[in-house]
């Protein structure tokens, strides 16, 4: 069975729930679906942390 984390009642739900803009995974776990905002803001931080995908940095041999 697949688990969703629905963002309208901020709820962990089956497969059968709301409509599928409403809401986020499928995740393996009820306990992942939980944590689902958690580890959005997780992944979030770690990619604006991530020197591969600075976006303020100028690019290579560019003057600043």
């Amino acid at each position: 069975m697949a688990y969703y984390y629905c963002l309208k009642h901020n709820t962990v739900e089956g497969d059968q729930g709301c409509k599928a803009a409403d809401r986020m995974g499928p995740y393996d776990s009820e306990a992942d679906a939980a944590r689902a905002l958690e580890t959005a803001h997780e992944k979030s931080k770690a990619w604006d942390e991530d020197p591969k995908w600075n976006d303020d940095a100028p690019p290579a041999g560019s003057p600043e």
